[in-house]
């Protein structure tokens, strides 16, 4: 293993990513690395970050190779099916390869899957030694990359920028490690709370920036999950409409959850490019509905939801973008992963809808407690992403 000495100015561990848009490095302290280790796997991180919205369903995946203190190749990896960052950065290096010191946002992969594996193309090309911010979570790797490398002699160092590495795809680690996507909660609210005026009224409570930033949010997302009650009330579309958020084509699968399969035929998202999955406790021949068991209360039992999208869909992370009835639900499953709370400056008032229905809290120590990991201004409205803390 190679050695390293502390140094704060280009990665940093221990800290949040506050912004998954924002390229800056993290500003807490780090894992141990050398100047060098760290200036060269940030910029694999910024590499990476390029496949955000269209790596999908594959991780996020930057590498640079460097040969007596200069960049010959990098490379990330764009789609599924393509090549990886490291096969990327090799063409790029072509001849310079040979010799040079590889740092990878990931450990190599040494299966077979859609491409070859990369440790054999590592080997082949003459690489002297391998730098990794962290091991691949998926069994069909899980160190066994880093141990094909090292059997063949070429030296491994694991660990620098390793959170850094780990914000790039909490999805994708998640999922592998336990089955389940990251979910993500956005709501859209007053000052006061209110996602919707009694009547039902909602568009648009928040302003134009705060819209275009969901976008971004979306088109990172593997899937956006609604309920009956919004597809019924709205038709919404969701999709990735601003071309700014370049997904490759791809849309996030969209995901209804319709207990008694009242999806109608006419629905908007049915005319538009993208699959839709309607999750049902009913049998359904229909080609787009899938019986999931349900739960206490008669509806879909939102773990058993999660875990078929992660395990037959392939899902990293999800936006759940639903009324308060099925965000609460969430919450209450301890499904949530992160809450996106977009505020606009107004106040609707207390005969409006709630941010969430949370039934059961009759004490102030039932409340579900947030831990806030950023706050920006958004256009003329407040952004907020929060986790839920442990009672």
């Amino acid at each position: 293993m190679l050695h390293a000495c502390r140094d704060t100015r280009y990665c940093n561990d221990g800290g949040y990513e506050l912004d998954p848009f924002d390229n800056s490095p993290h500003t807490v302290s780090m894992t141990p690395c050398t100047d060098n280790h760290a200036r060269f796997m940030n910029r694999a991180i910024r590499l990476a970050r390029k496949g955000l919205f269209t790596a999908h369903p594959n991780p996020r995946v930057g590498c640079v190779l460097v040969k007596e203190g200069q960049i010959v190749g990098e490379g990330f990896h764009h789609k599924a099916g393509e090549g990886h960052a490291e096969i990327n950065a090799l063409a790029e290096a072509g001849d310079k390869a040979w010799g040079s010191r590889c740092y990878v946002t990931l450990e190599p992969c040494c299966h077979q899957g859609k491409t070859p594996p990369c440790t054999d193309a590592l080997i082949s090309a003459g690489i002297r030694d391998v730098i990794v911010a962290m091991e691949d979570p998926n069994p069909l790797v899980a160190g066994k990359g880093i141990a094909a490398l090292e059997n063949a002699g070429i030296k491994v160092a694991v660990g620098v920028c390793r959170q850094q590495a780990e914000g790039l795809n909490p999805g994708f680690i998640k999922r592998m490690k336990t089955g389940l996507p990251f979910v993500r909660v956005k709501i859209g609210a007053s000052l006061d709370g209110r996602t919707a005026m009694a009547s039902g009224e909602s568009q648009w409570i928040t302003g134009a920036a705060s819209r275009k930033d969901v976008q971004k949010w979306r088109a990172m997302s593997s899937a956006i999950v609604t309920g009956i009650e919004t597809v019924l009330a709205d038709d919404p579309a969701l999709t990735v409409r601003d071309p700014a958020f370049d997904t490759a084509g791809r849309q996030p699968l969209r995901v209804v959850l319709d207990s008694d399969h009242r999806f109608p035929d006419q629905a908007h998202m049915r005319s538009l490019p993208g699959e839709n999955v309607i999750l049902t406790t009913q049998e359904s021949d229909h080609v787009e509905a899938v019986k999931i068991e349900a739960g206490s209360e008669g509806r879909v039992d939102l773990e058993k939801a999660m875990r078929y999208l992660a395990d037959k869909k392939a899902i990293n992370e999800v936006l759940v973008e639903a009324g308060s009835t099925l965000s609460g639900a969430f919450i209450q499953a301890g499904l949530v992963d992160e809450l996106i709370l977009y505020q606009a400056p107004k106040l609707l008032g207390g005969s409006a809808r709630p941010l969430v229905d949370l039934p059961g809290l009759e004490k102030l120590a039932d409340c579900v407690q947030l831990e806030i990991k950023s706050l920006k201004k958004i256009g003329k409205d407040i952004r907020i992403v929060a986790t839920i803390r442990e009672n």
